[in-house]
């Protein structure tokens, strides 16, 4: 019957059907079950370029070029979503100093951190907020606290967590924007009190603070923006499962040899040691 229809010998279709596959085909087979796990495990966040970069890790040699093709003919796409922008304020500018000034180069651990909020919705509590510490050696998240107010006492509940888990040497950086929570009188002491240096981004210029910035970035997009959260405790378990589940322990990174921020603090404390 098909054979009629498609008006071929019946000769030619039992070829085609038995003929066995070729080393090339067996090959992309494999390649494309072990892209397409990569890209499930990691809930559709990796693009060709880190599923190439983990397949490399993996020992298996495969060009970028053919990733993109293989994905391209299994129909994968990362997730790409829009970028939240913020709404402009008003409000005068607040003169401080910038010691970073966009230099985010360091040696080891604990040299520079950088801090921001970020809005995150729910259905029935509306807007909450994260508030989290990136150290920029790791590109890690090695603090947060989700409130559902955006207070003062969230950013010093974010710098007490950090200080149990980090030693903080003396002169370390932490830089935020001039938002009031972090030119607060008590978030100012509490960074005196610790002997830590306070760097200041420009207003208008969040690429001051990149690094927070890109997390916010990819948070949004990878998470956040690919679903919708019923309350605050749903959002909070879906940020936990995020953070400590995959964006430090599973999410590889270009800026620090596609390793994770977990596996290269691990490494930088073998230095230190």
């Amino acid at each position: 019957m098909l054979c009629r229809l498609l008006e071929i010998p019946r000769s030619v279709y039992y070829f085609y059907k038995n003929k066995p596959l070729t080393a090339t085909e067996i090959r992309n087979n494999k390649l494309k079950k072990k892209i397409s796990t990569i890209f499930f495990t990691n809930k559709q966040r990796y693009g060709a370029t880190k599923i190439h970069q983990v397949l490399l890790k993996e020992g298996i040699s495969v060009s970028l070029k053919h990733v993109q093709k293989l994905m391209k003919q299994l129909n994968l796409r990362s997730i790409v979503v829009k970028k939240y922008r913020p709404q402009r304020s008003n409000k005068p500018i607040i003169l401080k100093e910038n010691l970073l000034n966009q230099d985010f180069s360091t040696e080891t651990i604990c040299e520079k951190w950088a801090a921001d909020i970020t809005y995150i919705p729910t259905k029935k509590n509306g807007w909450c907020y994260l508030s989290s510490i990136m150290d920029l050696h790791t590109k890690k998240i090695i603090s947060y606290t989700f409130s559902k107010r955006m207070t003062v006492d969230c950013v010093i509940q974010t710098l007490n967590k950090a200080k149990i888990h980090y030693h903080i040497p003396e002169g370390m950086i932490l830089h935020t924007d001039l938002g009031s929570q972090y030119t607060a009188r008590e978030v100012e002491q509490w960074l005196k009190t610790n002997k830590i240096r306070h760097s200041y981004s420009r207003k208008g210029t969040p690429y001051d603070n990149a690094g927070i910035e890109s997390f916010h970035a990819s948070l949004k997009k990878e998470e956040v923006y690919t679903t919708s959260y019923s309350d605050f405790e749903e959002a909070n378990r879906a940020l936990f499962s995020y953070i400590e589940g995959f964006y430090n322990r599973n999410r590889i990174h270009s800026s620090i040899h596609y390793l994770t921020p977990q596996e290269f603090e691990e490494l930088a404390k073998e230095k230190m040691a």
